[in-house]
């Protein structure tokens, strides 16, 4: 059980950092700290992709995209260290600048999960699933509620 919720986590993350990824490399300006975080993040570094990622927000001029993206990557690093309250504070915050962002209700189900708030998680799944049905970290969390 141990070893999947830690593979389950690690998705969740490398979930949550695609878009900051992606934007690096594809179009757009770069973001060093936002991304910087991220790389902190998806290696499990939570503390330290938390720092990176808040001074980001507070000193880098970001779009409301890459503002939502970097507050789902907050959510997934208080979720992977296990702090459910303040992920689902940053998950709300990203899902109020963009209500299509999968990755942010996934990693919401994620920490509600962790409260044991099995039908809030179940909601937020299955507005993922709509977002993005073929996601693989939606068929993980799903079978984590089931």
């Amino acid at each position: 059980m141990g070893r999947l919720l830690l593979g389950i986590i690690a998705a969740l993350i490398a979930a949550s950092t695609w878009a900051q990824s992606e934007s690096r490399t594809v179009v757009g300006q770069r973001h060093p700290l936002l991304a910087d975080g991220a790389d902190a993040i998806r290696a499990g570094s939570y503390d330290e992709g938390i720092r990176l990622t808040t001074l980001g927000l507070e000193t880098e001029s970001v779009t409301s995209s890459d503002r939502a993206a970097a507050l789902s990557n907050l959510c997934a690093a208080y979720a992977g260290k296990g702090d459910a309250d303040k992920a689902i504070e940053h998950c709300n915050a990203s899902i109020e600048l963009g209500g299509r962002n999968w990755r942010a209700y996934s990693n919401r189900a994620y920490a509600y999960w962790l409260k044991g708030m099995y039908d809030e998680a179940a909601r937020d799944i299955e507005v993922a699933a709509q977002l993005a049905p073929e996601a693989r970290q939606v068929a993980q969390i799903r079978g984590m509620i089931n």
